[in-house]
């Protein structure tokens, strides 16, 4: 090979380069490298720790949050099924008593589940997976005790869910709202020592 041809030599000193081509005489070229002080090093890295923190408690918000929303919620909709092709959808209803974080993207569903002629109480464990800021029950051959073995996805988004399911040979989608219990405001109580007024 050609000494015109040969690799670039490279030399580091001071903090730049120095881009020798053998074979061309005066051909130089000097780059600088930008040099970064021990402070500037410091200052960059407790950012990147600070934006860690800042994502990490963002994402436990949302968990209490997504904890808070669920439990004593009910989820209220319908469903269809492949093997129904014609029929419209069918009433589906999910109360959940409470709804907890296991750690590890896992929940814990104490649930009433009813559609059909099904009505069965269970403990669920369920995998909620995040998509952004959006949940996304994320379930594969998931076994439901009563009513079989389930795949799904279901996302959760302001007060609405859908998505799809499958188990055996058939499956459809799903869709809802979910309701929350309204409060309901109590009596005043009156002191028996109270004169009846006039």
């Amino acid at each position: 090979m050609s000494r015109l041809l040969q690799p670039i030599i490279c030399h580091l000193f001071s903090g730049y380069f120095l881009l020798l081509v053998p074979g061309i005489a005066s051909a130089e070229a000097v780059i600088a490298v930008p040099k970064t002080s021990p402070a500037e090093t410091k200052a960059a890295e407790a950012k990147v720790a600070d934006l860690a923190i800042d994502k990490a408690s963002k994402h436990q918000a949302r968990l209490a949050e997504l904890e808070k929303a669920l439990s004593g919620a009910t989820l209220v909709g319908r469903f269809t099924d492949s093997t129904q092709a014609d029929a419209l959808p069918q009433a589906e209803r999910y109360e959940l008593a409470a709804v907890r974080h296991l750690g590890n993207n896992q929940w814990l569903f104490k649930a009433r589940i009813q559609y059909g002629e099904h009505d069965v109480t269970v403990p669920l464990t369920l995998p909620i997976l995040w998509a952004g800021d959006t949940p996304v029950i994320t379930v594969d051959k998931a076994p439901v005790i009563g009513l079989g073995q389930f795949d799904a996805r279901v996302m959760i988004y302001r007060d609405h869910y859908a998505g799809y399911w499958s188990g055996g040979n058939h499956g459809g989608h799903l869709f809802g709202k979910v309701e929350r219990p309204t409060a309901v405001e109590e009596s005043p109580v009156i002191p028996l020592s109270a004169e009846p007024a006039k």
